[in-house]
């Protein structure tokens, strides 16, 4: 099943993804899972599942380090006001999504994302950690003892803001599919670090539009985020960009 996935992403790392004409363009990474048309909460596993019931080449969701090293699947620092680096993951339970699901695990989510799914990659953001570098690489090996322990053969696509975190991946998993989020390394310093997508905001390609031929150059993937507006992403298919990360799944599902 996951051989598909696999090939798709080592595809996209070599070359510019060839849709057939007249084929609605399927490039887009659901931010946060599927969640803005169908109210569902953010990183919920319901937005997830909608993601891969679209069809979305990726889902991307936030993973957090409880004060217990409890893996959880959430964006902000704080849930519920309170500090999750510094918060039992017991603690966190009393409090649940506005659709009734309970704050997820990476492990639950992980699982629920592997089911009946031909087609999504699941694009795991580790956020980087207000407890310094130790933490930081504490929890980029649980992460991945994670993932391993529930199926070493699936394809994940790792992205952070913090490049440590995004070092420490390739030290443990050579040939992990990792992606840099924060804008300020040109595509020769991926390459040269064995990052295999650059994906920045779209203001950093305003800024660097010289960055987007020389990763294609390099076979650096390029992703682009959070793009919500129908002009804005033909603008970057036309450039030949390989994923879009998008509020707005559904709509760019539709763009020919």
């Amino acid at each position: 099943m996951r051989y598909i996935l696999l090939l798709s992403f080592l595809t996209l790392a070599c070359t510019s993804m060839k849709v057939p004409a007249n084929k609605p363009i399927n490039r887009m990474v659901a931010h946060r899972g599927a969640f803005k048309k169908n109210g569902f909460p953010e990183n919920s596993i319901a937005s997830l599942r909608e993601a891969i019931r679209l069809g979305c080449i990726g889902s991307e969701f936030d993973v957090r380090m409880s004060a217990d090293d409890s893996l959880v699947v959430n964006h902000d620092e704080h849930y519920h006001d309170l500090d999750i680096e510094k918060t039992t993951y017991s603690a966190l339970l009393p409090f649940p999504l506005s659709n009734g699901e309970k704050l997820p695990t990476l492990r639950e989510y992980l699982i629920a994302g592997m089911e009946d799914n031909r087609h999504t990659d699941l694009v795991l953001e580790i956020k980087p950690s207000g407890l310094g570098p130790e933490r930081a690489r504490a929890i980029v090996d649980r992460v991945l003892a994670c993932v391993k322990e529930v199926n070493p053969s699936y394809n994940i696509v790792y992205i952070s803001f913090d490049y440590s975190m995004c070092l420490r991946i390739l030290e443990k998993i050579p040939m992990a599919h990792v992606q840099y989020l924060n804008g300020d390394k040109n595509p020769d310093q991926l390459k040269e670090a064995g990052i295999r997508g650059m994906d920045y905001n779209y203001n950093v390609y305003k800024k660097h539009p010289e960055w987007i031929p020389r990763a294609k150059a390099l076979g650096i993937v390029l992703n682009v985020w959070t793009v919500n507006d129908l002009t804005l992403m033909n603008d970057f298919l036309k450039q030949g960009f390989d994923l879009i990360t998008t509020n707005e799944p559904e709509a760019g599902l539709k763009l020919k």
